[in-house]
């Protein structure tokens, strides 16, 4: 019964915690909901994951790579400019 109970206990600690990380918004220590922004990441200032030519954060190859992206506070990115436009909210090409 005690080893019922113990399993029970853990498998619900496990759901809340993965529903609690279902449920946040994509947030910075401060706290603040933050959204991926691409095309406004100078070079080697991507976030992670930036797409195709890009490994990871800070390996984006040119200023304004139009597949990487850089989080910023939500709502933020499309009023971004850059030499190239605004930030998009959609993933661009790669490089050529």
């Amino acid at each position: 019964m005690r080893d019922s109970v113990v399993t029970v206990a853990i498998a619900s600690m496990l759901v809340s915690a993965v529903a609690s990380l279902i449920a946040a918004p994509a947030a910075a220590a401060d706290g603040k909901a933050k959204e991926k922004c691409y095309g406004v990441a100078l070079k080697g200032q991507n976030d992670c994951a930036a797409g195709a030519g890009t490994t990871c954060a800070g390996t984006s190859t040119i200023d304004y790579q139009e597949n990487s992206w850089k989080l910023v506070p939500a709502g933020t990115c499309e009023m971004i400019k850059t030499p190239n436009g605004h930030g998009t909210l959609a993933q661009g090409p790669a490089p050529a």
